[in-house]
């Protein structure tokens, strides 16, 4: 029996999860951690902490399964996308990781608008936002300029705990594609772009496919560890590449919902999907040949986390129970989940959130329900977009993340978006995504599609839409548009007042 690992890394925590080659899962740890943000907008994380939480939870899932490093013939990783990464000549970090939700670059994000004019959709095929590898990358150039000089590697958040494993620099198709400097149709570094922003290529990874190998475990990795210099370590993905996986999301225009700290709507695709009004994200998929089209939003599961805390809710069956007492449209409360800042369709990082139409009969389970639909009116206008460009789902949309735990929001996510909403099993999909394509780079599995046959298997529950609700949501979600047309700009004023005196 072979034995392969998926560890995911989160913007909150990392997890590691370890399932035999017939997807039964052995054991799953988790590390928790927090971002640190020394300025307002900023979004740091000290590479070396992820390295820790590596260590802890693959020691932990090792002793918890009493599988021996020995026995583990691969393993792979899921990553959050966007970070920047920046490492010495000796292969040591320069300085905190700069984050996806990092809002400091708006200046960078302009000067690439302005140099780059009408190609910004040929060269990029996405919107120029803060927080991606690219911006972060210009940013330090202008702000700590002697520290860009001393730059060898820059490489995406997962990629430096491969590195720690590996001794390699490496990097893989799909999260490359998500940092603005990338050529999305031609699969490989843009050298277009670089030149144009005088940006050394040879500082960027040579890349891989998904489910491709790029080394085994060092001898001092597997010290730290408990792995085995035998275990062969694959290149892994994006998390929103790695959540598909995951989920079985594997085909052309089958769609996936994710509710996490951040929140998606992705489309597989068998063609690259321009997008001329740049309101969406198109990135290299799973294998060559393959793409996803997807919206996200900044904040989602981030949302009721915030929400409960300020309440000191804990209780999540009674979070489910009182707002799900409450009739579609929270008693007529709106709420706009931009907490920090929004990508799709607004590009803003610097808007807040807020409720609309509070009352005196408002209450906390109003509130809460009214975050909850707020979460997904954000993700049904992503859903709107694809639409837009040609992308219906084929059946229904697998809904993921921690969205996807709350019988609830489930029923809500199926009648805003009208459509039927199904589940994993395994509630960390992109772990097990990575899993798969661990036990693919081993050989153990053809393809990425007969791993997903093999292991991702579904709940019995189809949660379907009811018509009623969803022409009550239609109202609603025509209000929520509105509300921000109407006062976005005044969101996006206040957030600048608000960090200026805060």
């Amino acid at each position: 029996m072979a034995y392969f690992m998926g560890i995911d890394l989160g913007t909150s925590s990392l997890k590691t999860l370890l399932i035999d080659e017939d997807g039964t899962i052995l054991s799953v740890k988790a590390k928790d951690y927090q971002f640190a943000s020394p300025f307002g907008g900023y979004a740091e994380h000290d590479p070396k902490e992820w390295w820790g939480a590596l260590v802890e939870t693959v020691q932990g899932v090792l002793a918890e399964s009493g599988i021996s490093g020995e026995e583990i013939r691969s393993l792979s990783f899921s990553g959050q996308m966007h970070g920047a990464v920046l490492l010495d000549k000796e292969g040591h970090p320069l300085r905190p990781a700069i984050l996806h939700c990092d809002a400091r670059s708006g200046e960078e994000v302009e000067k690439i608008r302005k140099a780059l004019g009408e190609d910004v959709e040929r060269l990029m095929m996405n919107p120029v936002y803060s927080g991606f590898l690219f911006v972060s990358l210009l940013w330090v150039r202008e702000h700590e300029p002697e520290l860009f000089e001393k730059i060898r590697y820059v490489m995406l958040p997962k990629d430096y705990l491969k590195y720690r494993l590996t001794g390699e620099i490496s990097s893989d198709y799909s999260d490359a594609s998500a940092t603005l400097c990338f050529d999305v149709e031609k699969n490989c570094w843009s050298e277009e772009i670089l030149t144009r922003f005088c940006i050394p290529q040879e500082i960027f990874p040579p890349l891989t496919d998904v489910s491709e190998a790029v080394g085994h475990v060092t001898a001092q990795a597997a010290e730290e560890t408990g792995l085995s210099q035998k275990t062969l370590v694959v290149a892994g993905g994006g998390d929103q590449v790695m959540q598909g996986i995951g989920n079985g999301v594997v085909h052309d225009r089958e769609a996936c919902i994710n509710i996490g700290t951040s929140g998606q709507v992705s489309f597989q695709s068998d063609i690259p999907i321009h997008n001329p009004k740049l309101s969406t994200n198109t990135f290299c998929g799973y294998k060559r040949g393959r793409w996803i089209t997807m919206g996200a939003i900044m904040n989602a599961g981030l949302c009721l986390k915030w929400w409960n805390n300020l309440l000191q809710q804990k209780d999540y069956a009674e979070i489910n129970r009182a707002a799900g007492a409450v009739a579609p449209g929270s008693g007529g409360v709106v709420f706009l989940p931009y907490l920090n800042g929004e990508r799709t369709p607004h590009l803003d990082p610097d808007l807040s959130g807020v409720f609309y139409g509070v009352n005196l009969k408002t209450g906390r389970a109003e509130m809460t329900r009214a975050v909850m639909e707020g979460v997904t009116y954000a993700l049904y206008q992503c859903f709107e977009l694809c639409g837009d460009l040609g992308l219906t789902p084929e059946g229904a949309i697998v809904s993921s993340g921690g969205g996807a735990r709350s019988p609830l929001w489930l029923q809500i996510q199926a009648d805003v978006f009208d459509n039927a909403v199904k589940v994993a099993q395994n509630e960390e999909q992109a772990c097990l995504g990575a899993a798969i394509a661990a036990g693919c780079g081993a050989g153990v599995y053809s393809t990425i599609e007969e791993g997903c046959a093999r292991v991702v298997r579904y709940k019995d529950l189809v949660v379907e839409p009811d018509r009623a609700r969803h022409e009550i949501y239609k109202e609603y979600y025509q209000i929520y548009k509105d509300i921000f047309a109407a006062g976005g700009r005044v969101l996006h004023d206040l957030t600048i007042l608000g960090r200026r005196d805060g």
